[in-house]
């Protein structure tokens, strides 16, 4: 709806006899409408269409009214709707007098508008011909969800009976996955096979005789005491039913078609410029996973500038532990030394959560804002353990009826240095992943979108800022955990080498796990494991490093202008309360906030 600027209409007074005086008409007046109240409206509008487009967003964020649905969103009807959506709003947008709004509202405005113009920019992709691989798999995701260790929730009768509903729908999404997989041998836009290998064992886990043994049985085994007996016998032969004759033919019918057609067709190469109008798609996706105007070749040199520097950060360790070799020898050590490991994986688990109560303590030498929103750590479940990163996190509610959730991989316990610890959790739990997300999360001042949108280049610089911080909030005393949040920060900037290597410079598999053992302590199982990541999403890599430099710049400047003014605690909260944004808005912003403190 466009603007409608007040106005008044004058009507000429009528002269009813001899004498008689002009008298002034009545002033007709049309409403105002406020920009912000209609920036606002559309914001509503736009994020109940979005919910009820994508129920499963909706139970992320704690919304249960589709629990019931699941959107075939790999079909051309759903994409085509996206589509047509993403142009109505932006068209309505621009409809609406920026200059009119507020600071904040225009904030939202411009975050809007990028959303919805990346959206259609990034449509004439055909990422829906790839809807499969190791490291993305909506497999995989579905498990999670169908066990109850996830976002799907299983307290009712109700909440059971849903997800019956649910399962149906995922059925067709498999069946238009495997259509759309198809199209995409026919016109060569297909997956690496070193990738869709590893998706196989992820489907065969899952391809069970013994309904009470798949991980979809989870929910029957932890039924709620309160059901009655009808309800129970009910929905214990409705989920063995589902889970039989179902799921577990869907998980098959996959397994069959990458085994018997898809495989054999798929790439030897790994990188996306491989692919029809690659080169084009991967600087697409490099602008926006960034936010900035970078180019790949930048990127890349950024890289290796960052891995000579931090190299010789940790030759100062090696003196300080008095380590006798070179660094390569010295990754040696860290990677083999028995004192180093666990010998079981609950004894990992177990000390991130001893982390926890500490760390959450030191964090207030830092912050004066912290989430209401409560946290745990998990283990990553088998299923997935073998191809998932080493950390994560999973954001909670915050109506507080889902905690907040770093999953911690205790797989192949060889590849879990103890020194690393310290550098992932300050990056997933506190005060990175969590803090972030869910002070967002919390703000009921933002609207939905932006409550509950976001920027991986925000996110994830954050994150990794988060583990710079480890000597200011009074961790990494240990040398040794100073050396592995040196070590992260180095895999990030590995990462923006390899990344750029695999997608715009024809680097194979090989090369990058040559670059990152020459350059980094890695074991063998987490180098493969990153390696296939990034040759899975290509360009999301790089937001870590991209991000934190830009945040660290930022605080440069901020202290550099403020001087002893510059307080760290109101800067972190400047940067946190408004949720994520692009990373040049976020600079404008702490321009903005500097000049308030002169």
């Amino acid at each position: 709806m466009n603007l409608k600027i007040a106005t008044m209409t004058i009507a000429a007074a009528l002269l009813l006899g001899c004498g008689s005086k002009e008298q002034p008409a009545a002033i007709e007046e049309t409403p105002v409408v406020d920009a912000g109240a209609e920036l606002h409206a559309l914001f509503d509008e736009h994020f109940e269409r979005s919910l009820e487009m994508n129920p499963l967003r909706a139970t992320f964020i704690g919304d249960n009214r589709f629990n019931d649905r699941l959107a075939n969103s790999f079909s051309p009807e759903y994409r085509a709707a996206d589509e047509a959506m993403d142009r109505e709003f932006l068209e309505r947008l621009l409809g609406i007098d920026r200059d009119q709004l507020s600071y904040q509202d225009q904030l939202s405005y411009d975050i809007f508008r990028i959303g919805r113009e990346e959206s259609l920019e990034g449509s004439r992709f055909p990422g829906y011909l790839q809807p499969v691989n190791q490291f993305y798999n909506p497999m995989n995701f579905f498990v999670q969800l169908g066990s109850g260790s996830s976002a799907q929730p299983f307290n009712t009768v109700k909440d059971y009976e849903n997800w019956l509903s649910r399962a149906d729908d995922f059925v067709t999404n498999v069946d238009q996955m495997i259509v759309n997989m198809k199209e995409g041998m026919q016109q060569g836009i297909v997956q690496p096979r070193i990738l869709m290998e590893k998706v196989v064992p992820q489907l065969e886990s899952q391809l069970v005789e013994d309904v009470t043994e798949s991980a979809f049985y989870q929910p029957v085994a932890n039924m709620p005491e309160d059901f009655s007996d009808e309800d129970r016998e009910r929905l214990t032969a409705a989920y063995e039913d589902k889970i039989a004759n179902t799921i577990i033919p869907a998980f098959a019918r996959l397994n069959n078609f990458l085994g018997d057609e898809y495989i054999s067709g798929a790439r030897d190469t790994v990188g996306l410029y491989a692919l029809p109008n690659g080169k084009e798609w991967y600087e697409y996706r490099v602008r926006v996973l960034t936010t900035t105007d970078m180019t790949p070749d930048e990127i890349h040199q950024v890289g290796l500038d960052e891995v000579a520097r931090i190299h010789g950060e940790m030759q100062k360790v090696m003196d300080e532990v008095g380590f006798d070799g070179d660094l390569k020898e010295f990754f040696e050590y860290v990677n083999t030394d028995p004192q180093f490991f666990f010998d079981e994986p609950e004894q990992l688990i177990q000390g991130y959560r001893d982390m926890a109560d500490h760390i959450n303590e030191l964090a207030k030498n830092l912050f004066e804002i912290f989430p209401k929103t409560d946290f745990e750590v998990r283990r990553v479940e088998p299923f997935r353990e073998k191809s998932a990163s080493g950390g994560s996190y999973m954001a909670g509610t915050p109506d507080g009826s889902r905690p907040g959730v770093f999953y911690a991989n205790a797989y192949d316990l060889s590849a879990r240095p103890s020194w690393a610890m310290e550098s992932l959790y300050l990056h997933e739990a506190i005060p990175g992943h969590h803090f972030q997300i869910m002070i967002q999360r919390e703000n009921e001042d933002l609207p939905q979108f932006r409550r509950f949108g976001g920027f991986t280049a925000f996110s994830e610089g954050w994150g990794l800022y988060a583990e710079s911080l480890g000597k200011e909030i009074g961790v990494y005393t240990d040398p040794y955990q100073y050396f592995g949040g040196l070590n992260a920060e180095l895999w990030r900037s590995i990462r923006l080498v390899v990344d750029t290597g695999i997608h715009a410079k024809g680097w194979s598999r090989q090369q990058v796990l040559d670059y990152m053992y020459d350059n980094s302590a890695v074991a063998e199982a987490r180098a493969v494991s990153e390696a296939e990541r990034f040759m899975a999403i290509p360009g999301q890599a790089l937001a870590y490093k991209v991000g934190q430099l830009k945040i660290r710049a930022i605080r440069d400047k901020a202290e550099a202008r403020l001087g002893d003014r510059f307080d760290v605690k109101a800067f972190h909260t400047e940067v946190l309360k408004d949720g994520a944004m692009p990373l040049s808005m976020l600079e404008e912003k702490i321009d903005r906030w500097v000049e308030t403190q002169l």
